[in-house]
């Protein structure tokens, strides 16, 4: 519950109540009315083919709490004689950051903001089991300028709330500093700084600039954690800030780690002591994504032992490293959410270093929003696959063709009977790609096509 008064909401929202409702305070606040249910707040926002303030009316006979919208709508919308309330605003957009804002404020617990070329949401997923807090986390990828407030209105009151975890997605110069306006961060915790977004940015130190937004945004005395290798941040990094570095060479760093069955078992240093923690992921990749949450951990003043203890609780959000065991030994890495080349480099020599029988295979979609050099990150990435004895390779979607795979399909779709049909016994088998290829539709139907056969009756 969004426990504010009316009043209060339509300050917070920069909008003026037109009509008075019954109900003293929404349930959560919501976008989309076909989602919408009884005590909701219904922000009516402008979209690319139609304006929210057409369903409106459809939002308030559903039984939502209020709604708002654009003030050229306030009236028609009165005159429908749908209950609840109603607030006209300029902007509905800048409404619901305006009071996710307030909301934060009201709450008045820490809150950590990620952002990082990628593993934003492996840190985020990480977080929420290890910090010994109430964590509220984005759902899935409430990352943007609607589902960061969105993420932020869903937030309990406290005490229920402790900590608020935020990802922030960037596409643009000013997008993360939009965000964290609305969401005022006290940690910034920033993955990496690769080539992601070039179509857009143009060069690596743009996109560190950019990036580093989220440094500029943070509250008095705020805590950065960075990546010790990333030179491109250096010059973002100053005095005001408390800096907590991780990964060799920094802060918080693996003094030692192996890999026991489906666990990584690794010693930690920190400016706090070490300790040993144990994960149930073996990638090398998400070992040092584990080290960014630990580095917030350290940041918040986290007891290191608490959160070694909490460890083993880590579960990923789906799509992203997820194990998919097959009919046959048959084996899916399902890490189809999003690619990049630092994301496919980890992928492909995690999925080498695998230690179980049977061939390494690798599904890979394109890599969007590369720029002019998209072909040639392409071809470094299929370079790679070989190299590193990854075979067959299957390439899906146009860009894909510059991997040089042994197949090549346009779509996920086409991609299906290809891969169902080059598929061996005890085959460890890597599916990634952008999410513009879509390419969870080949993993859920090749898990569908292949599952494991269910145990035999007793005669």
């Amino acid at each position: 519950m969004i426990r504010l008064d009316p009043e209060r909401i339509a300050a917070a929202a920069g909008a003026e109540i037109v009509r008075r409702g019954t109900a003293a305070h929404p349930e959560r606040a919501v976008t989309d009315s076909r989602e919408t249910r009884p005590g909701d707040l219904f922000f009516a926002l402008p979209g690319e083919h139609r304006d929210g303030g057409e369903f409106a009316a459809r939002a308030l006979s559903a039984g939502a709490w209020g709604a708002v919208v654009a003030r050229r709508r306030a009236r028609e919308l009165v005159d429908t004689g749908a209950g609840g309330w109603v607030l006209a605003a300029t902007d509905p957009l800048r409404s619901l950051q305006g009071l996710a804002r307030e909301w934060r404020r009201e709450i008045g617990c820490p809150v950590v903001g990620i952002t990082g070329s990628t593993g934003k949401t492996s840190v985020k997923d990480i977080c929420r089991a290890l910090l010994p807090f109430r964590v509220h986390a984005s759902p899935e990828n409430y990352n943007t300028e609607i589902g960061l407030p969105l993420a932020i209105l869903s937030a309990p009151e406290s005490p229920e709330t402790e900590l608020i975890v935020l990802e922030m997605a960037m596409r643009g110069m000013g997008q993360i500093a939009e965000l964290s306006e609305i969401a005022e961060p006290d940690v910034g915790a920033i993955t990496n700084v690769g080539p992601v977004h070039l179509e857009l940015l143009g060069t690596l130190d743009a996109i560190a600039e950019a990036k580093a937004e989220l440094l500029k945004g943070l509250r008095a005395r705020g805590r950065a954690v960075v990546p010790a290798e990333a030179e491109a941040l250096e010059p973002h990094l100053h005095e005001r800030l408390v800096t907590i570095a991780f990964g060799p060479g920094g802060d918080v760093f693996a003094l030692d780690s192996r890999v026991e069955g489906a666990a990584t078992v690794a010693l930690v240093g920190t400016p706090h002591g070490s300790h040993e923690f144990r994960f149930p992921f073996t990638e090398a990749y998400n070992l040092t994504n584990a080290l960014a949450a630990i580095a917030i951990g350290v940041a918040l003043d986290a007891s290191l032992p608490e959160m070694a203890a909490r460890a083993p609780e880590v579960v990923f959000s789906r799509l992203r490293g997820e194990l998919l065991e097959l009919r046959d030994g048959v084996v899916i890495l399902n890490d189809c959410y999003n690619a990049n080349p630092i994301s496919m480099h980890a992928a492909l020599e995690h999925l080498a270093a695998r230690g179980a029988p049977g061939r390494r295979v690798a599904v890979l979609g394109e890599m969007a929003e590369l720029g002019p050099d998209g072909p040639g990150y392409h071809r470094e990435v299929g370079a790679l696959a070989r190299e590193l004895g990854v075979a067959p390779i299957v390439g899906v979607g146009e860009l894909a063709q510059h991997y040089a795979p042994d197949e090549w399909v346009p779509d996920a779709r086409a991609a299906v009977p290809t891969v169902h049909a080059l598929l061996e016994p005890q085959d460890s088998v890597l599916v990634k790609g952008s999410r513009s290829v879509g390419l969870e539709l080949l993993s859920d139907e090749l898990a569908a096509m292949r599952a494991p056969r269910p145990p035999r009756e007793p005669a």
